[in-house]
């Protein structure tokens, strides 16, 4: 069994080679389907996991993969104490909108905790990295460094929301508790990673998620030094029955 280095390095790589799939295909043009759920789906969605998924069973054969098009297909594989978590195009309405905020997340988890995991944001040629305990990289085109949650400063907090749920009303009507200097909304995994990088301290999700959505870049954000706790303040953990999140915040340090 590769140990958690070499698994960390087998989901980065994976997460480059699926995110040069995913601009080869916005390069070429796209049609937009749509699943059961009525969620967009697109060619580069599938041809990502399928690159993903296939290295992943080849180089650890005895980690159970959940995939997110392959459960929306009905092809549910049952996790085990440990298993991969993939969401092969995160935020495929940036993507289907011509935005850049996508993002390829391929999360580890051990006995229900995030451990490790690999967030592409392939538009900006980065690939944020982590293992919870040891701490957390990005790589891009100018090298690998390290990257660390701050602790928010004096003048308020700088909040990462998403961009779907900028006008519900329930996040106003949170984030009224707290001095906040900035609020951007985005869409995708990247929210996590700008915390995890120390660019903002704050992201509440009141809006629905899967884990394939949030393992990945929850091990990013802990391994960087920042939390992901739901509303009643325990970790947000994985191998919930139908893999459905509640709601849950982000932290940066402190």
């Amino acid at each position: 069994m590769p140990n958690d280095t070499e698994l960390l390095e087998l989901a980065a790589r994976l997460a480059e080679a699926a995110g040069r799939e995913i601009l080869a295909v916005r390069q070429a043009g796209f049609t937009i389907d749509r699943k059961d759920d009525f969620s967009p789906v697109t060619l580069a969605d599938t041809r990502a996991e399928k690159l993903i998924v296939a290295g992943l069973r080849d180089a650890t054969p005895d980690i159970p993969v959940i995939a997110e098009e392959e459960v929306a297909a009905g092809r549910i594989t049952e996790p085990g104490a440990k298993f991969w978590l993939v969401d092969p195009l995160d935020g495929t309405r940036e993507f289907a909108a011509g935005r850049d905020e996508f993002a390829v997340c391929i999360g580890l988890v051990a006995d229900g905790r995030a451990v490790l995991g690999a967030v592409g944001a392939p538009a900006q040629g980065i690939v944020y990295a982590g293992i919870v305990g040891q701490g957390a990289w990005k790589r891009d085109a100018s090298g690998t460094t390290r990257i660390e949650a701050r602790t928010p400063p004096a003048e308020g907090i700088t909040v990462y929301a998403s961009r779907h749920y900028a006008d519900d009303p329930q996040l106003a009507a949170y984030l009224a508790r707290y001095k906040v200097a900035k609020l951007t909304n985005i869409g995708s995994a990247l929210k996590f990673c700008r915390l995890a990088e120390g660019v903002a301290d704050f992201y509440p999700r009141l809006g629905r998620t899967m884990e394939w959505d949030t393992a990945a870049p929850q091990a990013v954000l802990e391994a960087a030094g920042g939390r992901v706790l739901t509303m009643d303040e325990f970790p947000l953990r994985y191998g919930k029955q139908g893999f459905e999140n509640p709601h849950f915040l982000c932290f940066g340090r402190g």
